[in-house]
């Protein structure tokens, strides 16, 4: 399983995954090269909304939709620090081009803009990121542990949380009850 780029993907967390914090998951993949990969989960809401958060860091808001936006949890790692996965790219302090699309940015001009309403038109904020080391990812494939299917900016910006899992099986012609626990089957 070398030489695989799942920059850009979604991978679906399998039922084996059912005690794992990963459980009914779906992480897009915002770099992955040599030396591991970066993921956001985009389906699971923590009890933190932008406007409490944006709050927390004394950054005043004008724009009513930070008081009704979800923080998610992002993954287990840098839990502390906040990640905004957006549309456009943009030109931010800190900022990771997933493509031309996408960006993920970790600076916090970007939530300055977002509180007064200048910020990217598509934006999901959270706290933490998945992190996978050098050849992680594809031992955890070949364990059946993801499925794996290109991502679409649709699922990730435009879609309710609870409809992206099953967004993006449907990219794949899956139906999430028809998984099994097992290796080799449907």
């Amino acid at each position: 399983m070398k030489n695989i780029n799942l920059t850009h993907h979604f991978l679906i967390a399998m039922p084996t995954l059912v005690d794992s914090i990963f459980s009914k998951t779906l992480t897009y993949i915002c770099e992955h090269n040599e030396n591991g990969a970066v993921g956001i989960v985009i389906n699971r809401p923590t009890d933190l909304t932008l406007a409490s958060l944006l709050k927390q860091l004394d950054i005043p808001q004008t724009d009513f939709l930070t008081k009704t936006t979800p923080v998610l949890f992002g993954g287990p790692v840098q839990m502390d620090c906040g990640f905004v996965l957006h549309h456009p790219v943009g030109k931010w302090q800190s900022t990771l081009a997933v493509n031309r699309e996408v960006g993920l940015t970790t600076s916090l001009d970007i939530l300055k803009a977002i509180a007064s309403a200048d910020g990217p038109q598509q934006v999901l904020i959270a706290l933490g990121y998945a992190g996978w080391a050098a050849g992680q990812i594809e031992h955890e494939l070949t364990q059946n542990a993801w499925l794996t299917v290109p991502a679409s900016s649709d699922v990730i910006f435009d879609l309710p949380l609870e409809e992206r899992l099953p967004a993006a099986m449907q990219l794949l012609g899956i139906n999430d009850a028809n998984l099994s626990n097992e290796i080799g089957h449907a």
